[in-house]
């Protein structure tokens, strides 16, 4: 049995606690609300981020950073990526010096646009911080649906045993060297996502979101085989795979924040009615940072960014985007 603390009480955070708790390791979950935590313990339910779960009580909820990770195994960091620096920040001083760390987040850092591993090791001044993503939905995997994912870490030793403590017969965990294409598939997804749900709110069909699908991926592979990524982790879990199930399933809510914009509302709008956080809503904006920096064009970023902060009609980033010049479909 392993302890394992998990920072981050949204819905992510909490479906991982349960396939934790399921394998037979004791999990204590931080969250930075004293009174919504003590709700949750009383209640058994996690009903903003989770609602519909039972939770067992062997499950421990705390907002005390001390308490959290003492004593701690492993910690995962499952903080939106928006406030993620900070929160890291917060607990620098009280993670074990032997803790095993693990980034769950699929984003990039709001400041520096690094991945969020690099943002972990930076701030806690030691690594490797190890990356899950791929094709998970929280609500599914809460739910015992099985489910493959793909664990990145520089080091095969920490991949593999973070990959005996998650795996079990629902949760099937792949590992990989390659923690760039891993970030990289997990964070930029989201954007595409947000592309693939305008499209559906206009009014498009699936030849459409076939092409958003097929175009997004070749463009995070572009930008990934420019920032060191193995370009067949594209074609994995957390590239494909992840791309698909967010850019089609009713589940996905950046999906559902760009339908909602492909309608006709504005973000602000959308935002402020939301629970829980649509991270292509700040991913596009550090994603083209991030590829301007690295030379790299990235059409379909440029234009949901420009729907997203810009205000841009979503009719015109469709027409500007067919409206670029022609060229060979391997560039």
């Amino acid at each position: 049995m392993k302890h394992i603390a998990i920072l981050g009480d949204g819905g992510w955070g909490t479906a991982l606690a349960l396939v934790l708790h399921r394998n037979g390791h004791a999990v204590r979950i931080w969250g930075p609300f004293a009174d919504y935590i003590e709700q949750v313990r009383a209640g058994g339910e996690n009903t903003k981020f989770l609602p519909g779960i039972s939770l067992p009580p062997e499950i421990e909820w705390t907002a005390d950073r001390e308490t959290a990770v003492a004593d701690a195994d492993g910690v995962v960091f499952a903080v939106p990526s928006h406030f993620y620096a900070d929160v890291v920040t917060s607990f620098k001083s009280l993670i074990p010096s032997n803790s095993r760390l693990l980034s769950v987040a699929k984003g990039l850092d709001k400041n520096t646009h690094r991945r969020m591993t690099e943002t972990a090791e930076r701030i806690v001044g030691r690594g490797p911080v190890s990356a899950l993503s791929g094709p998970s939905h929280a609500e599914e995997v809460a739910r015992g649906v099985p489910t493959a994912v793909v664990l990145a870490s520089t080091e095969h030793r920490c991949a593999e045993e973070w990959q005996t403590i998650f795996s079990d017969e629902l949760f099937r965990v792949y590992t990989s060297d390659d923690v760039v294409g891993v970030e990289l598939g997990g964070a930029m997804k989201n954007v595409m996502a947000l592309a693939a749900g305008v499209s559906d709110g206009i009014g498009f069909g699936d030849n459409t979101k076939a092409a958003l699908i097929t175009r997004g991926l070749a463009e995070i592979a572009r930008l990934g085989a420019a920032l060191g990524a193995h370009p067949e982790t594209f074609s994995g879990l957390s590239g494909m795979g992840d791309l698909i199930v967010t850019c089609t399933s009713r589940l996905s809510r950046n999906r559902g924040v760009g339908e909602r914009l492909g309608r006709g509302e504005k973000i602000d709008d959308i935002m402020k009615s939301m629970e829980q956080v649509a991270e292509g809503v700040w991913t596009c904006a550090n994603a083209r940072a991030m590829a301007a920096d690295a030379g790299v064009e990235v059409p379909i970023t440029e234009e949901v960014y420009a729907v997203v902060h810009e205000g841009k009609n979503p009719h015109r980033a469709v027409e500007t985007l067919l409206a670029r010049d022609p060229r060979p479909e391997r560039e």
